[in-house]
């Protein structure tokens, strides 16, 4: 399949649903922690909507009444989780966001799927500004959706090097509220080592003075999803990094809760 796949995750207890609007592996930021191999610059291509409706139709048919659970699925994650868009590049680049929001909309609707499956969007959130963006995020909650917004530095020059972006704090702030004001949406974070050295006081200080900052303006955050690396990059500075140890992003997460926000943390 060209733009559905399935992904089985015994943390969440059932499959998700993938849809990925970035084939050409094309991206406007590049974290070095991406496991997209042959990652390049660049947006979305133009999706084949009658395609990926196809697809999605013809992999729900299979997931719901063929064979695939029984045979490859655990026991205990045999349901359908979420439908997510995320994939091998930044999906709210594509210029059919909008309508792909509403291909899901209507499969969801003839399938008669619970309204508790959720619709997950995947972002870096650097396009939330886009008029199509924001039409998408605003139908999205009407289909129990949910933003997963990255975050993963307050300093610039540790936001280059991670995520290869130049955003603003600012601008990261003003689109984060554009995004928890039209759907509701959590920050997520990655935190990794690199050259082993986990991030530095400074940095989790500047990261946590940005989350406190975020509460004080009143942007009706769910709350944080903390992550550890989990699966090899595919990127030139992958023999740098490694995973902060499960107590360090323990603590973090404590720090987190301190300041009265929710947190979900997964090393």
């Amino acid at each position: 399949m060209v733009y559905v796949y399935p992904v089985i995750s015994r943390r969440s207890g059932g499959v998700s649903i993938g849809i990925n609007l970035n084939p050409n592996n094309a991206c406007n930021w590049r974290c070095i922690y991406c496991q997209v191999p042959n990652l390049t610059r660049g947006s979305a291509p133009k999706i084949d909507l009658p395609l990926l409706e196809q697809e999605l139709r013809i992999f729900l048919r299979e997931l719901l009444e063929g064979d695939f659970m029984a045979q490859q699925v655990p026991p205990e994650c045999q349901r359908v989780n979420d439908i997510a868009l995320s994939g091998n590049g930044e999906p709210t680049s594509a210029k059919e966001f909008c309508e792909v929001i509403e291909v899901i909309a209507r499969v969801k609707h003839d399938f008669a799927l619970a309204e508790s499956i959720k619709l997950v969007l995947i972002t870096n959130g650097s396009l939330i500004n886009r008029i199509a963006v924001q039409r998408g995020l605003a139908r999205m909650a009407t289909l129990n959706g949910e933003v997963w917004f990255k975050f993963d530095s307050a300093i610039p020059a540790r936001r280059q090097l991670i995520n290869g972006a130049s955003i603003s704090n600012g601008t990261i702030k003003r689109h984060l509220k554009m995004a928890a004001t039209l759907c509701p949406t959590w920050i997520q974070t990655c935190m990794l080592q690199i050259d082993d050295q986990p991030p530095c006081e400074s940095e989790v200080d500047a990261y946590l003075e940005f989350i406190a900052q975020a509460r004080d303006a009143q942007i009706p955050l769910q709350g944080v999803l903390l992550y550890g690396l989990a699966r090899p990059p595919m990127q030139a500075e992958a023999n740098r990094l490694s995973k902060v140890s499960d107590q360090w992003l323990a603590q973090l997460a404590d720090r987190i809760k301190a300041l009265g926000v929710k947190v979900k943390a997964y090393p």
